[in-house]
């Protein structure tokens, strides 16, 4: 069972949500076809001067820029972002107010929709090799729910107002998910992507979670 996500749901530093939003459903609504997402896999950000460790890995780690602006702004809305040129990956904006932060959607699965998320899919990239990589990774997940960078940034999920053609709706889960597991986020360069930030959180198990790999120079870091 799920309910509709509150604002207040989302306004702690996004370390304490990210865990919360694992088996919460996505629901978007894009050029009149729906898709849902139950998410498996998240990793937390925090913004230039929320909490009290600093965190090197986010793009709001220097202060608002034209490209974070949607991490500044209310909990609820999606910052949608464009990474390495082509992949939308999707953000739930949460933390308390007055300071930016966010939690990256890095896998999920597809519950409803599944015929249009991998048209969407090959599309994009190409052949999908089983219903468990639909939304397997940032980028593919993105594709999976048809958010685009920059049309639908700041799209808001509580209210559902319709953004660029799309609407998006959070719901939440009754029930805390059972096994949850932490580590280093996936791809993150330096320390930031090292144990010193174990703010990536999966469903212990579940098929859809992504592969990790190190960033940059982060199992260096990790080694000492």
């Amino acid at each position: 069972m799920s309910r509709p996500a509150t604002r207040d749901d989302l306004s702690a530093l996004p370390v304490e949500v990210a865990p919360r939003l694992l088996g919460a459903r996505l629901e978007t609504v894009v050029g009149g076809e729906r898709v849902v997402l139950r998410v498996t896999e998240v990793e937390a950000y925090h913004g230039r001067g929320t909490g009290e460790q600093p965190d090197p890995g986010s793009h709001a780690r220097m202060g608002p820029t034209a490209r974070n602006a949607t991490m500044w702004g209310e909990p609820g809305h999606l910052y949608v972002y464009l990474s390495h040129g082509i992949h939308s990956c999707v953000n739930v904006v949460c933390a308390p107010d007055g300071v930016a932060g966010g939690v990256l959607l890095r896998g999920g699965e597809v519950v409803e929709g599944a015929d249009v998320a991998e048209r969407r899919r090959l599309e994009r990239r190409g052949a999908v090799r089983s219903a468990r990589d639909l939304a397997r990774g940032p980028g593919r997940l993105g594709d999976a729910v048809g958010l685009r960078h920059p049309v639908h940034d700041g799209i808001d999920a509580i209210t559902g107002v319709e953004k660029a053609g799309a609407r998006a709706r959070l719901l939440l889960a009754e029930t805390p998910v059972r096994d949850v597991a932490t580590g280093p986020r996936v791809g993150v360069a330096g320390v930031a992507g090292t144990a010193a930030f174990p703010w990536r959180f999966w469903i212990e198990g579940d098929a859809t979670v992504s592969a990790f790999r190190w960033g940059r120079g982060a199992a260096e870091a990790a080694g000492g």
